[in-house]
C-alpha cells in the first residue's frame, strides 16, 4: 500500500487532537456552534454518528457513547497531549505502517492505539471492529478538519491486511492464537482476554461502595477494566456492598442486559450454585476464573492481603486492573511494585484511564519508537 509522506509535525498533531477534544466538550456543553471552523454542521454530524453508532451495536447506549465521547474530550487537550509525549524522542521516527486490528467491545475501545500511532508519526492502517466503526472515524475527521495535512496519517482497512510493518490486535483469547500465527513474524502487540478484580476488607464506606459500582456496571461489564471479581475476606457481609450497588438498579432495565441476567440466573440455578441477587446483580462462590458473565460477579475468600498480593502477582498476565484502597492497596502496591500491569485504583476510576495508563502495561509509544 502507498501512503503519502506525513508532512506535519508534532505540534501540529498535538494542536489538531486537542481542537477535536474542545469541539467534542462544546458539543457535550451544548455551545458548539452550527457552523464551525470548516463550514460543517458538527452539532448536527455528531450526534448523527452517535445515533448511527448506537442502531449498529445495542450495546452502545446513550449513557455509555455520552461517556466514552466525554473521557476523550477531557483527555485530548493540549496539556494532556504534552504531557503525554514530552519524555518521549519524537523528533527523530522514521514513517512505518502500522497495522490496527481494534475490538468493538466499548465505545472507541480502540482509539488509543489510533492515537499513538498518529501522535508518533506512524501511518495507522485502521481495521475497525464491525461493531465500533463509527466513533474512531468520527474522531479523526473532527482532528483533520482542523489540520487537513493529518489525513494522510491513516487509512482505512477493508480486506486483507497488506504491507504493513508491525501490528497491534486486539482481541479474545482465541483470536490471539490466530494473530500470533498470522502477524508473528512482524514486530507485534497482541492483547488477549483480562478481567480486573475489587479487593474489599469489610472496612468500606457507602460512598466508596457506590464509586465501585461505576467500575462493575460501566459499559455493562464488558470491558477488560469492568470489575468482574470481588476478593473478600472470609465471613464478609455483602449487605454494604449492595446498597453500594443499588445506585445502578436502572440497569434492569435495558432489554440486553435484562436477557442476559435472566439467562444467567436461569443457569445457576439449574445448577443448583449458592447465590446471592439483589434482581438486577447476581454474584457466587467463583475460585477458577476471575471473569464473569454478563449481570453477575464471582467472588472468593482470602485470609491475609499479604496472601492476595501474591496471587495478583502470580496471575498478572490475567489482570488488567486491581481496585483497593487503605491497606489492601498497601499490600498489594508492595508486592507489585513497579509493575506496570495489574494497574492499581482507587474505587469509581477503573474507566478513567489516562494518555500514559496503556493497556496491559504495555508502553505503545515506546513500542513504536522501536520500530524507527
Amino acid at each position: 500500500m502507498k501512503t503519502k509522506p506525513i508532512n506535519t509535525s508534532l505540534n501540529d498533531r498535538i494542536t489538531a487532537f486537542a481542537k477535536a477534544g474542545a469541539l467534542l466538550t462544546s458539543y457535550l456543553e451544548g455551545t458548539l456552534t452550527a457552523l464551525t471552523n470548516d463550514g460543517a454542521n458538527w452539532q448536527e454530524r455528531i450526534q448523527q454518528r452517535l445515533e448511527l453508532a448506537q442502531r449498529k451495536n445495542s450495546w452502545f447506549t446513550e449513557d455509555t457513547l455520552e461517556f466514552a465521547i466525554t473521557q476523550w474530550a477531557e483527555a485530548l487537550n493540549e496539556e494532556n497531549l504534552t504531557y503525554w509525549t514530552q519524555e518521549y524522542p519524537l523528533d527523530k521516527v522514521t514513517e512505518k505502517n502500522i497495522a490496527l486490528i481494534t475490538a468493538g467491545n466499548l465505545p472507541l475501545v480502540g482509539f488509543h492505539d489510533v492515537l499513538s500511532v498518529i501522535i508518533v508519526g506512524h501511518h495507522a492502517m485502521i481495521k475497525n471492529s464491525s461493531n465500533d466503526d463509527v466513533l474512531t472515524p468520527l474522531l479523526l475527521e473532527i482532528a483533520t478538519s482542523f489540520c487537513a495535512d493529518l489525513a494522510s496519517s491513516y487509512s482505512y482497512v477493508e480486506g486483507k491486511l497488506e504491507h504493513y510493518d508491525a501490528v497491534i490486535a486486539t482481541g479474545s483469547n482465541n483470536t490471539a492464537r490466530y494473530f500470533e500465527h498470522y502477524f508473528g513474524k512482524k514486530p507485534h502487540i497482541i492483547r488477549k482476554n483480562r478481567n480486573s478484580v475489587a479487593v474489599l476488607t469489610g472496612n468500606e464506606t457507602l460512598e466508596q461502595m457506590e464509586a465501585l459500582s461505576k467500575d462493575v456496571f460501566l459499559y455493562f461489564g464488558l470491558g477488560c477494566r469492568s470489575v468482574s471479581h470481588l476478593k473478600v475476606p472470609k465471613g464478609y457481609n455483602f449487605d454494604l456492598f449492595f446498597n453500594g450497588m443499588f445506585v445502578q438498579k436502572e440497569l434492569i432495565k435495558n432489554e440486553k442486559y435484562l436477557n442476559n441476567y435472566d439467562y444467567n440466573k436461569a443457569v445457576y440455578l439449574m445448577s443448583e450454585f449458592d447465590l446471592l441477587d439483589n434482581e438486577f446483580l447476581l454474584i457466587k462462590e467463583e475460585t477458577s476464573s476471575y471473569s464473569s458473565p454478563i449481570a453477575s460477579l464471582g467472588y472468593s475468600f482470602y485470609e491475609k492481603l499479604e496472601d492476595l498480593a501474591i496471587e495478583f502477582d502470580q496471575n498478572a498476565d490475567q489482570l488488567q486492573c486491581v481496585v483497593a484502597q487503605g491497606p489492601a492497596a498497601a499490600a498489594v502496591r508492595e508486592k507489585l511494585g513497579d509493575r506496570s500491569a495489574p494497574q492499581l485504583v482507587h474505587f469509581g476510576t477503573t474507566q478513567t484511564p489516562r494518555l500514559y495508563d496503556y493497556a496491559d502495561g504495555i508502553d505503545t509509544i515506546q513500542f513504536l519508537l522501536t520500530l524507527s
